[in-house]
């Protein structure tokens, strides 16, 4: 089957993609550069009319598959063609060619061995978008695994390839199980050659459990037939190991902690979702991809609520923070402040011989000294200095300055008398023998003299005139 040979005409094989028990991939070509992926199956079909039962049967589920184009969907392969090879009389699927590392690649290094919860996150939703689209239009794809989605480098999504499975007989699924390849990805009922629409739900969990994980919940151990069918018997009987704990085993090494912490903290829902589609009996799993669908939604949209509402109050507590921040340097500024004036305040007590009372938490200044503002003591003592100067100038001063002052007072206290008061009157026919009094001249000095003196001075003047003449 992995051998090159003609497919149909205008149809050119390139070699084989890959191979396996549900038949080979090979990439064709059309005319020109376009590049197809054709699905051969492995029963011939020897007669191309209806009575030929396997041609029949390929035609009705060729049918459902033309259902899935008519409304195109970013995340499901596009189906091309299909028909018989002219070499073998095999059944094909011509299928759009997607550019890109399937998912089995994508956990291999250079890459990491899990994927980040975000890429998670993004690949679930778009996956079960396809599994519903396929649903809505009755087609179940039997064959979901890591390397049959493919992650499209020139779009970035992941797309559902390989719906060859589905376009099988139930005949020809169990004997196709036999010699399938990806016993880790079928649901306990596929063993017994069922398909519904829960078995691609619980594919669909397999594959979310081995890329949150990095592992399926039940590996092979080898390709012997007691492997297989000890994980058929997990897949039927077996608890699901714990998600959280694998995923916590292996985390990549080269992620710093702060990352491996953030990302061991998967969303409640998203594991809810997991260990439902894992669930034994297909009753108890989303009944298709529809409900598969909604729940995805439904937990990612209460997540970014959540996600929302937390940056909502971080943000919130940011402007709270950013202004206690604010009131803090204010509150530093003005502490800063009063410290500055309570070191001038603590200077000046201790100048001034105040204490610290610690009781009241005061300083107190000393009572036994008097405190004066410095304009009173500067006006206070220009008065003391004019009084000494006055005190000084009177005490040099003090022989002549009561006479004078005394002469003044008397002077100005006492009527003024005419000095001819004291001359006794006299007759001009007695003026011969009589001595003729002379009139004492105004000198205008006072010398308060006793009035008995002054009258005998008068009579010595007298005598002394009456001996000239």
């Amino acid at each position: 089957m992995s051998k090159v040979f003609t497919i149909a005409e205008g149809l050119e094989n390139l070699g084989a993609l890959r191979t396996g028990g549900q038949g080979s991939v090979y990439k064709g070509r059309r005319t020109g550069t376009v590049y197809t992926a054709i699905k051969m199956l492995p029963t011939p079909i020897y007669d191309e009319s209806e009575e030929d039962k396997n041609y029949r049967n390929f035609q009705n589920e060729v049918a459902k598959l033309q259902k899935v184009n008519e409304q195109p969907n970013p995340n499901v392969v596009k189906i091309l063609s299909s028909g018989v090879t002219e070499s073998g009389s095999f059944p094909y699927i011509e299928m759009e060619y997607i550019e890109g590392p399937d998912l089995c690649e994508l956990l291999q290094p250079p890459h990491e061995k899990i994927f980040t919860i975000k890429e998670l996150i993004k690949l679930a939703d778009q996956l079960a978008g396809a599994l519903a689209h396929c649903h809505k239009v009755g087609v179940k794809h039997g064959d979901i695994k890591s390397n049959n989605v493919k992650y499209n480098i020139h779009t970035g999504n992941y797309v559902l390839l390989d719906f060859g499975l589905a376009i099988l007989t139930d005949e020809q699924r169990r004997s196709s199980i036999r010699h399938a390849g990806a016993i880790e990805f079928m649901a306990p009922e596929q063993h017994e050659g069922q398909m519904l629409p829960q078995t691609d739900v619980y594919s669909f969990g397999i594959i979310l459990y081995e890329l949150l994980t990095g592992q399926v919940p039940f590996p092979l151990n080898g390709n012997g037939e007691t492997g297989r069918n000890n994980v058929m018997l997990a897949h039927i009987e077996t608890e699901v190991p714990d998600a959280l704990a694998k995923r916590k085993e292996n985390l990549p090494a080269t992620w710093l902690e702060e990352k491996q912490h953030q990302e061991l903290n998967v969303p409640g829902w998203l594991l809810h979702i997991i260990n439902k589609c894992l669930e034994k009996i297909p009753e108890n799993r989303y009944t298709n991809g529809m409900v598969l669908q909604e729940a995805i939604v439904n937990g990612s949209i209460a997540n970014n609520d959540r996600h929302n509402q937390a940056f909502s109050t971080a943000n919130s507590l940011e402007v709270d923070n950013e202004r206690l921040q604010a009131q803090i340097l204010q509150y530093q500024q003005a502490d800063a402040e009063q410290q500055k004036q309570l070191s001038a305040l603590q200077s000046l007590a201790i100048e001034t011989g105040s204490t610290f009372n610690s009781t009241k938490g005061t300083f107190e200044r000393n009572r036994r000294m008097v405190y004066v503002p410095k304009g009173l003591f500067i006006g206070l003592a220009s008065v003391a200095g004019l009084f000494m100067a006055l005190f000084a100038y009177s005490f040099f001063n003090k022989e002549d300055a009561p006479m004078v002052a005394s002469s003044s007072l008397t002077t100005l206290n006492k009527p003024y008398k005419s000095p001819y008061i004291y001359i006794k009157p006299y007759h001009v026919n007695k003026i011969i023998a009589t001595p003729k009094p002379v009139a004492l001249k105004d000198t205008g000095v006072n010398t308060h003299k006793p009035l008995g003196k002054a009258k005998g001075r008068f009579k010595k003047k007298r005598k002394k005139f009456l001996g000239i003449f």
